[in-house]
């Protein structure tokens, strides 16, 4: 036998006890664990409200609302991630609709969440006893731990977007669970956080502050208009970036979320970023294209965007474009990388 032989057999040997000892050697996979570039296992993904309406309308009339079933949300399950109910690595993306006279049972998660309305009226969200009342274009915080159930005394149905740092959080092995001794918990107040928080540059003395995010809860559709209306009077497109009132920073530790206008014949040059994001088109029709894949979008479809894909969007007509994003979560642990292209925004990922 050649020496070559011997030196053979012991790595045979050799990765025979690796197997055994649930080990693996970082020269065997290298490429993978430290790509030149963020390599996501996410694809980008459209789904389309042509599609989710009428499946959620059907999940209205078969799938009812109780203890245990808690949420009739359709989650967004990008075709990359292996089956998980997950829009991207980091956020999990849904439809969820409330029917006439329905109520969801309150609970609270260490799960941070959002609620994005897309239509319907006389739904509110209960967060901590703080009703908050929920229309169209609305930004709805249910920070971790927080009780929050939602209610509807209409006769028609309310669609909206749920965003939560669900896959983060699993993974972290962070998720606690809670159910509230009551199916509803009590309304102690109604839009509280916005009498105390709404109104840029004044607090009102001993206002309730949130140990986990925003202590405002509701952004009304109103003031998101007119800031969009003002930013855009001498510009065709503009950004704005939903704030905790009483820091600056994101609404949610581990959630940015921002809101984009673009008038009609607007294009907004390719552009990446570190992260993962989710766009959902409130209103307008246009396309995006997505590390070269053009696609069309309308009113309350929802695209998913992975880590370092290139993207761009064009408006074909007056556009806004709401967006939920793991930037707080990339600028915390120091994984940020300004964005690259024309089209980036300078401190994108330090926001």
């Amino acid at each position: 036998m050649t020496d070559t032989d011997t030196d053979d057999a012991r790595l045979v040997e050799l990765y025979q006890d690796f197997e055994r000892l649930h080990l693996q050697g970082l020269w065997t996979q290298a490429a993978d664990l430290m790509p030149k570039v963020p390599s996501p296992k996410a694809v980008p993904w459209i789904w389309h409200a042509a599609d989710l309406l009428p499946i959620a309308d059907r999940c209205g009339e078969l799938i009812t609302i109780e203890r245990g079933g808690e949420r009739r949300a359709i989650a967004l399950a990008n075709p990359g991630l292996g089956g998980r109910p997950y829009a991207t690595p980091t956020i999990w993306g849904a439809l969820q609709h409330l029917g006439p006279h329905e109520s969801a049972p309150a609970h609270r998660h260490m799960a941070n969440a959002v609620r994005f309305v897309l239509d319907g009226e006389g739904v509110w969200t209960t967060v901590d006893g703080d009703a908050c009342d929920m229309e169209p274009g609305d930004l709805v915080l249910t920070p971790a731990w927080t009780f929050h159930d939602h209610a509807n005394t209409t006769d028609s149905p309310m669609r909206w977007f749920d965003g939560l740092d669900l896959p983060l959080s699993n993974y972290l092995d962070v998720i606690f669970y809670e159910n509230h001794p009551d199916l509803a918990q009590p309304v102690e107040d109604r839009n509280r956080s916005e009498q105390q928080w709404a109104t840029a540059g004044v607090q009102v003395r001993g206002a309730t502050r949130s140990a986990h995010g925003s202590p405002l809860l509701r952004y009304r559709w109103d003031q998101t208009d007119a800031a969009l209306a003002a930013a855009t009077a001498d510009s065709p497109s503009a950004t704005i970036d939903f704030v905790d009132p009483s820091t600056g920073g994101p609404p949610l530790a581990t959630l940015g979320c921002s809101m984009t206008r673009m008038l009609a014949g607007t294009s907004l040059p390719p552009s990446r970023r570190v992260g993962s994001s989710i766009v959902v088109v409130f209103r307008g029709r246009g396309h995006s294209t997505l590390n070269g894949e053009r696609v069309g979008w309308g009113p309350f479809d929802m695209i998913a965007v992975p880590s370092w894909c290139e993207v761009s969007h064009s408006a074909d007509e007056d556009t806004d474009l709401f967006v939920i994003d793991d930037a707080p979560v990339i600028k915390a642990l120091g994984f940020g990388r300004p964005p690259t292209g024309p089209a980036a925004v300078d401190g994108e990922n330090d926001r």
